[in-house]
């Protein structure tokens, strides 16, 4: 029987596991060219024991500029032999990513027309692309060529071509988008063959791995398993393993969805095509695979033959080595929140659990284990249990007191929020470590001043409060602030003791805890509606992706949306609702308003001890990912000004 973390061959290659770190968007090149981040990154994935690694997607030609920092081939040798001396030496195979984006790309950096099959405009910029005459598929064809052919100079182990979602072979090889009268559009894998067969001459006996779009949810005119079963049969003598995948440009919430997606969704869709396979080409299971037991069953099952587990590996680059030795692994939560960074800003990929992801060169693993110190840390939320898992594990002699009767804050009360449990799985993992570090918990127990003055050091995470209420309310209203809903009307995941009648969320932040709610009090089938300023509910949804699958899920579900409306009062059974844009006033129903506002810092201690360090929302309410990051930090900075004094002294 197969495990996971043991090698296995591939071609004329052997992986060191079955595990595989697959491509996507970092945003750390420099210009378009890799960079010593990107080195740096992989390296840490390798080290862990990443059986195989493809870089990011390459463009193949100069018409392919999807996002500014997306990489181009032409520019990427140096950065491929460097990566490739920094990974080899761990034993992971080293592929580089290749693809075009065509249509689903963008004009706004290349100046020119987006490339195509034919003239069908992308559903999400409508931008309508040129369709590619005979000259143009020749360039492409001789793109992909010539960057495999840089790939191999490079000394790569091989190269993944993308027929995936964002790339211009999937645009053949679909309905939807190919609707072509020529032999390009009667034959709709014969781009993908040539492709091949062009790239294979360049890479000789090196890997060529294809990722292919399996099935786009598009049944009326996109790929389906029963198309991709017969692309698979005309491809898999040319290849030495293929990626399933799922989703098009008709899908985009299900290419790279959140965790409101089971892991492992394209467990069924994998073993499909493997059953219709002729010829037995190795398989990769890909789909927020992030737990190594349901990796492992789908290799037992013969689903697959190695697994991409990307975002669990940017979570915890060692998770094969973990794995392996029978250690806990750094959950992957799967909520998009700090991975997903195709944005105009620019984000460097990281993650909410491992902030220390994508910024390996300014920010590594400490080495060693200091002189003790003793630290007092004040509070046991997330920013207060990282700071005290990175102090003790240092060696520190670390005490933590949290007033409430749990460790966990905020992110407890986040995967309290419908659909986003799986937050409990971080701050599991937070608590289970400062534990086993042999960190000396107090819970129920409020810190004050004279603590803090006789304590050697001290770290403050005490957190955030309810923030102000930008409407009026009667004293017959009835009003509760989130927190308070989660912590002391939600039983078992059900609204309790609450008047009967309809229930309002407003939700003037637009983040997941107004969505969540609204889905959470529907499902408990209470009649909901949610009230936002903006035009569309949940615009902070969309850097992770689930801005249209949160309204498509609110609407379905049977919850009222009122968009561009601003709360103004509430009273006895009702709220009166005024049009941001014309002023007009509405009166709806209601029996409860939950009230999923700012916040503001729990700061009282911070203020009275201002030469004390601050981390997470007691310095500035935001996300999991800044209370985790600032706690690392603080937790850091606390330790060298220690030394500092202590070498001064």
């Amino acid at each position: 029987m197969s495990t996971l973390t043991e090698p296995v061959p591939l071609g004329g290659c052997t992986a060191r596991s079955r595990v595989m770190f697959g491509p996507h968007e970092t945003n750390l090149g420099r210009g378009r060219a890799l960079s010593g981040r990107h080195t740096a990154y992989y390296a840490a994935r390798a080290a862990g024991g990443a059986g195989l690694l493809v870089t990011e997607i390459a463009s193949v030609h100069e018409s392919d500029w999807p996002y500014e920092r997306a990489p181009l081939a032409a520019e990427c040798g140096p950065g491929w032999s460097e990566i490739v001396s920094a990974v080899r030496p761990h034993g992971t195979l080293v592929l580089a990513g290749l693809g075009h984006s065509g249509s689903q790309g963008s004009s706004a950096y290349s100046q020119t027309a987006l490339w195509a099959p034919s003239r069908v405009p992308d559903v999400a910029t409508r931008e309508l692309p040129m369709e590619l005459g005979d000259a143009e598929i020749t360039a492409l064809i001789e793109g992909f060529a010539s960057s495999a052919g840089i790939a191999a100079e490079s000394d790569v182990d091989g190269v993944e071509l993308n027929a995936g979602q964002h790339s211009i072979l999937r645009q053949f090889l679909s309905g939807l988008t190919n609707v072509r009268s020529d032999a390009w559009g009667t034959d709709k894998a014969r781009l993908l063959r040539e492709v091949l067969a062009a790239v294979r001459s360049r890479l000789g006996d090196r890997l060529l791995g294809v990722r292919l779009c399996c099935d786009e949810l598009a049944p009326w005119a996109g790929i389906t398993p029963e198309h991709a079963v017969q692309h698979v049969r005309q491809i898999a003598d040319s290849v030495d393993y293929l990626v399933v995948v799922r989703g098009s440009a008709m899908a985009g919430s299900a290419t790279r969805p959140d965790l409101h997606t089971d892991p492992g969704f394209n467990v069924e869709l994998c073993g499909e095509i493997r059953s219709g396979m002729d010829i037995l080409a190795p398989i990769v299971l890909q789909g927020s695979v992030v737990d190594p037991a349901q990796a492992q069953r789908a290799l037992d099952e013969g689903v697959a033959d190695l697994v991409e587990m990307t975002r669990a590996q940017i979570a915890d680059p060692e998770l094969v080595s973990k794995t392996a030795a029978g250690q806990r692994i750094r959950p992957c939560s799967l909520s998009n929140a700090k991975c997903l960074v195709r944005d105009n800003r620019n984000p460097i990929v990281t993650c909410t659990a491992e902030p220390r992801s994508g910024h390996e060169t300014v920010d590594p693993a400490p080495d060693g284990r200091d002189a003790p110190i003793p630290v007092l840390v004040v509070g046991g939320g997330p920013a207060g249990l990282e700071a005290a898992r990175v102090l003790a594990g240092r060696g520190h002699r670390v005490r933590l007191a949290e007033r409430s009767a749990e460790l966990g804050g905020a992110l407890r009360l986040a995967a309290l929020v419908g659909g986003r449990s799986r937050l409990g799985t971080l701050a599991d993992w937070l608590i289970e470590q400062v534990y086993a570090l042999g960190v000396d918990v107090h819970t129920g127990v409020e810190v004050g001043l004279p603590e803090l003055d006789t304590a050697e050091h001290v770290l403050l995470a005490t957190g955030s409060r309810q923030g102000r209420r930008e409407f009026s309310s009667t004293a017959a209203a009835n009003v509760l602030d989130d927190g308070e809903f989660y912590t002391r009307v939600l039983r078992d995941g059900v609204p309790a003791a609450l008047p009967a009648g309809p229930i309002v969320v407003h939700d003037p932040v637009g983040g997941p805890v107004g969505v969540g709610t609204a889905e959470l009090v529907v499902a408990a089938g209470v009649e909901t509606a949610i009230v936002t300023p903006d035009q569309v509910v949940g615009t902070q949804l969309a850097v992770t992706g689930d801005l249209a699958a949160a309204n498509a899920r609110l609407q379905q579900a049977g919850v009222t949306l009122h968009k561009s409306s601003l709360l103004r009062e509430v009273r006895a059974g009702g709220a009166t609702l005024e049009n941001r844009f014309t002023g007009r006033q509405q009166e709806i129903r209601c029996a409860t308003v939950i009230h999923c506002g700012h916040r503001l810092p729990e700061d009282i201690l911070g203020e009275q001890r201002p030469e004390l360090p601050l981390a997470g929302d007691c310095v500035a309410p935001r996300t999991v990912h800044e209370a985790i990051l600032e706690g690392r930090r603080a937790a850091l900075e606390l330790v060298s000004r220690s030394k500092t004094l202590a070498g001064a002294g």
